[in-house]
């Protein structure tokens, strides 16, 4: 007996809208997500290797289902222009009907 796949969302920051556009065409093409929602002119302060930086980027929120949600990371990681893109997945505990119903077909 299968597990049934719920809804996941993948967040992960992108260096500028184009580089968020052209892995998000590809992660559809492959079936990989059902939808990218692109947020562009995000700010970002972080702390990476000891030092305090900030840059401008663009957030994307990947919306899929548990069953896929391991490939897109490993998918994500191969994709991205980052050489340690931060990416964080999780399956989510509540959706709409029609949206459980639209992610679960994802990868059938």
């Amino acid at each position: 007996m299968s597990a049934v796949a719920v809804p996941s969302l993948v967040w992960c920051p992108f260096p500028d809208e184009a580089e968020a556009g052209r892995v998000a065409d590809i992660l559809l093409d492959e079936g990989l997500i059902a939808c990218a929602n692109i947020l562009p002119g995000m700010r970002s302060l972080y702390v990476w290797n000891g030092e305090k930086g900030e840059n401008r980027e663009a957030g994307v929120l990947f919306k899929t289902n548990s069953s896929l949600i391991e490939r897109l990371v490993v998918r994500l990681v191969e994709l991205h222009a980052y050489d340690e893109p931060a990416i964080l997945g999780w399956r989510c505990d509540h959706a709409a009907p029609g949206t459980a119903t639209w992610l679960g077909g994802l990868g059938s």
